[in-house]
Parts: structure tokens; C-alpha cells; sequence
């Protein structure tokens, strides 16, 4: 016993030197400069946040006015703490390897050092592991909505390994965690703490489209309203695009040739990644030039809500040659109009394809259930890329769809009792198979009608 608590909690001249985040030595001193390490934040009812922190050198006292290290504000001590459980014992100064608590701080995060005079540390001791597990989360009630994301930000800033990403793209509220368990507490914490009634639901895979070979397309947008109208027509040609491809000089589609006279280039570097380069080689005077930014804008607005199933478009070479212009009905709507049905038509017949996420993961098993492991992993359309041992564990390393992952740490936890661990990043965006991309339509024609 008396060694375990000699390795665990030794006394303060023998702990372990640590280093700040410029790689210099701090030692445990209470002679040394004050510097204050906050590892944990709480929110308590009728309090607010509680700051649990560790006395890395010199002596904090009570009143204390000390400078954030990573955001430059003052911060007064009012009150410290020690901690046993859920007791707090009011204390006036608390020393180099102490851990504390205080409450009614400004400004200070889980991760923040504040400092004394002369003193400039800045520490860096978590890391904390990538998502594993992730879930849509609604409130039932719809007008619970802003509550329940003012209580997961909350929760945010007591436990950062959950996440909370709104996403615009695939129109849902996402929180990440470690597991089915560790969302399922954050489930019930909202129902029971907060009184918010929330759901699981999937999430939705942000697929992406493209092409594969060139195609035309034309379209003429006229609407007669009494007085002036609206007329635009563009004649445009779509083909897949990569880094690197010659100009475009010529097209053939059956016994017609188009030859392509460049005027004007624009390349536009999508958000969502990929890219889209834009050719205005009009000659003539077909369309005015102050008609193309209206154009590109048509084709914009479909790349971000694709043909096939409404994901954004990528990698997409579009050159406008042709089209018709009315002198007094002609506007920027109408050329909108007519780029973006002239580019989503061209784009049904450029052999569209969809593209799903595939992210590198890496497992590490007990050599005894590799076996196992591996078989789960094919089934799931992954590739096996790599075998290694490290550390006593096998380390498999394969590239896995996304929409293959939806509950595979409950999987792998069950399949190894527990005694596995993975992590995963992003990749690449590939091909999805055939049988896969009729199905995808098949459900977004389905939602569309709905």
C-alpha cells in the first residue's frame, strides 16, 4: 500500500518534472511562479461553471488576479476549493501539485493556463480521442430546439469528447462521442437533467456527384407576363475535370463539331471540395458578357444540390459556346434559369456517378480475434491495406465506407469483449458501386415526391 501511494500521489519534491508548451522544464516549487493548469469544467444549478484546476508551480491565494495564457485576459481567484466528491472545502491558498476548484471565472476554458506575474507557461497535457460513435439528435418537441442546444453546449464544456457539429450540408444537428453507451448518457441526461424529450436518428451520408464523360446540353427560358418578359437560352457543354487537363479546342457529339474559342475563365474552388472551372467562349455577341456571372450562379446553385440525388457536385469543367439574348426581355434571372436547367440537363447525360466517403481506420485487436475482426471489416466493403503488430495488439489497417460505420465501435466491442480499440479519418471520396447508386436515387426520388 505504502508504495502504491508513493507511485501514485508521491510528495511534492519527488513528483515528476513536467514541460510547458515551448518545451521548458517545470518543476513543482512553491517557490516558483504562480501557473494554474484547468483540466475540467463543470455546470452546476444556481452556481454555473465550476473550474477544476492543478497548482502546476508557486502558491495561488485566494483574490489572486493572474493573466489567461492563451487569450490574454485577467482572471481573479475569488474563492478557491478543494474537493472531495461533491463536498467543496473553502481554503485560502492552495500550492505547487494541489488540486483545486473555483467558480465565477470570465473567460476560462478546459485546456487554459493562467499565470502570475513574470510568468508566461502555457500547457498542453490533453488529448482527447477522435469520435468513434455518431447519431442525428432532434428535439421532439421542435420549439425544445434552441434549449436543448444551449444544454449540449453545456455539456460540450463539460465533457469535450462529445461534439456537436450543425450541419448545413446534410441539413442535421450530429453530436460525436465514444460509443453507444456515452451517447446514450447524454440522452438521458437531457431527458432527466434538462427535461428535454431528444431523438437518435442515423446520420445522413454527405455523398457527392460527378461525371465521366462530355455531354450538351440547351435551354431557353421565356415567360410572357404583360409587359416586359423574361427570355434567356444558353447552349453549354459539360466534362469531368481534373488538375492538370489541356484547354478545351474542339468537341464532337455524332456528325457535330463545336470548337471552343476561351474568352474568359473562371475557376471556382469549392467548399465542399473539388472544383468547378467555368469557360464563357461565346462568339459573336450571342450573349453579352454581363450575362455570365448570372450563368455561372444557374450552374452554382445546382452543383450544391446535385441531379441525382441532391448532393454537391464536384470536379465539373462547364464552357458556355452559344446561345440567345432578347432586347428588351433579357435579364440576369433568365440567364440564371437557363444555366442551371441547360447544366443539369447536360449533366444527366454525362455519365453522372456518386461518390461516398472512405475513411482509413485503423483496429487494434488481440491477436486471437483477428480473425473475426477482419471477416466484419470485409463485410462491410472495407479493404484490408496493412497488418503490423505493436505494443502486444495486431493493428489492422483498411479503407471502409463511411455508411459502413454507423455502429461498428458496438460491433467491435462485442466481437473482442471489449478489449479492441479503432480510430478513423477521412481519406477519400470514391465510386460507389452500381447496385448502390440506383438504390440512392431510387430513395431521393422517393423523398421528392413525399
Amino acid at each position: 500500500l505504502m508504495e502504491f501511494l508513493g507511485n501514485v500521489v508521491p510528495f511534492v519534491d519527488e513528483m515528476p518534472k513536467v514541460h510547458n508548451t515551448r518545451g521548458e522544464e517545470v518543476s513543482p516549487d512553491e517557490k516558483g511562479p504562480t501557473s494554474v493548469y484547468f483540466f475540467k469544467t463543470g455546470v452546476e444549478p444556481h452556481i454555473g461553471e465550476v473550474q477544476y484546476f492543478k497548482v502546476m508551480s508557486g502558491v495561488v491565494h485566494e483574490g489572486d488576479d493572474l493573466t489567461n495564457a492563451e487569450r490574454g485576459s485577467k482572471e481573479r481567484m475569488a474563492q478557491l476549493f478543494v474537493c472531495s466528491g461533491a463536498n467543496r472545502e473553502k481554503v485560502e491558498q492552495l500550492s505547487a501539485g494541489d488540486i483545486g476548484c473555483t467558480v465565477k471565472l470570465k473567460d476560462v476554458r478546459t485546456g487554459n493556463t493562467l499565470n502570475g506575474k513574470q510568468c508566461e507557461h502555457r500547457f498542453n497535457f490533453i488529448k482527447y480521442p477522435n469520435s468513434k460513435f455518431t447519431r442525428a439528435i432532434r428535439a421532439v418537441n421542435e420549439a425544445d430546439t434552441e434549449k436543448m442546444m444551449a444544454a449540449l453546449t453545456r455539456l460540450r464544456q463539460e465533457d469535450p469528447t462529445w461534439v456537436v457539429e450543425q450541419s448545413k450540408e446534410l441539413r442535421q444537428i450530429l453530436v460525436h462521442g465514444q460509443g453507444e453507451f456515452h451517447l446514450r448518457t447524454l440522452k438521458w441526461i437531457l431527458e432527466n437533467i434538462d427535461k428535454i424529450k431528444v431523438e437518435f436518428s442515423e446520420q445522413r451520408i454527405p455523398y457527392r456527384e460527378t461525371i465521366t464523360k462530355p455531354a450538351r446540353a440547351d435551354y431557353r427560358h421565356k415567360k410572357q407576363s404583360g409587359g416586359a418578359g423574361q427570355f434567356g437560352e444558353v447552349h453549354l457543354i459539360v466534362e469531368p475535370y481534373f488538375e492538370g487537363m489541356p484547354e478545351p479546342t474542339l468537341f464532337k457529339f455524332g456528325n457535330q463539331e463545336i470548337r471552343i474559342t476561351p474568352r474568359g475563365k473562371e475557376e471556382v474552388n469549392l467548399e465542399w471540395g473539388g472544383k468547378l472551372v467555368f469557360i464563357n467562349s461565346v462568339v459573336g455577341g450571342a450573349i453579352d458578357t454581363r450575362f455570365m456571372p448570372a450563368i455561372l450562379k444557374g450552374v452554382m446553385s445546382r452543383m450544391e444540390q446535385g441531379p441525382l440525388t441532391g448532393s454537391y457536385a464536384r470536379d465539373v469543367r462547364v464552357i458556355v459556346y452559344d446561345g440567345k439574348m432578347h432586347p428588351v426581355d433579357s435579364n440576369e434571372v433568365s440567364f440564371m434559369l437557363a444555366g442551371r436547367n441547360a447544366f443539369s440537363a447536360a449533366f444527366r447525360e454525362a455519365g453522372p456517378k456518386i461518390l461516398e466517403p472512405i475513411y482509413d481506420v485503423e483496429v487494434f485487436v488481440p491477436s486471437e480475434k483477428m480473425g473475426d475482426v477482419m471477416s466484419d471489416l470485409q463485410g462491410r466493403r472495407g479493404m484490408i491495406v496493412g497488418m503490423t503488430s505493436e505494443n502486444g495488439y495486431e493493428k489492422l489497417q483498411a479503407k471502409v465506407p463511411l455508411s459502413e460505420m454507423s455502429s461498428y465501435a458496438t460491433t467491435l466491442s462485442s466481437l473482442t469483449g471489449g478489449r479492441a480499440s479503432f480510430i478513423m479519418k477521412f481519406a477519400s471520396y470514391e465510386l460507389v458501386p452500381g447496385d448502390l447508386q440506383q438504390k440512392l436515387i431510387a430513395e431521393h426520388a422517393q423523398h421528392a415526391e413525399e
